[in-house]
């Protein structure tokens, strides 16, 4: 017989979110806990609105990885209905070079 853990929280839900992504199952991740209306914005960038156009911005990233060394979360923080979380990446991009930062 099959248990099915339902996950209530914030807190398991971001740690199963990162354990995910520690193990190449970004997409995954991605499609399992992101909503249709998602909104993403990089820094002083252009929102990107819609689940479908961030899975292709993320489809596009991940393809221009040339060389991945290393992502580990660092800190996790949960809140009242937020979470945010900390990654240290290493990875080499086509356009971007090396990539080494916190």
């Amino acid at each position: 017989m099959k248990i099915k853990i339902i996950m209530t929280t914030l807190f398991e839900k971001i740690t199963d979110i990162n354990n995910l992504v520690l193990q190449g199952k970004t997409f995954e991740a991605f499609d399992t806990y992101y909503d249709d209306n998602v909104v993403m914005q990089e820094n002083e960038n252009t929102p990107t609105i819609g689940k479908s156009a961030n899975r292709k911005r993320e489809e596009d990233f991940f393809a221009a990885i040339a060389e991945f060394r290393s992502a580990k979360p660092l800190k996790v923080t949960v809140g009242d209905g937020t979470t945010m979380v900390q990654w240290h990446y290493d990875y080499t991009h086509k356009d971007w070079g090396v990539r080494n930062y916190v």
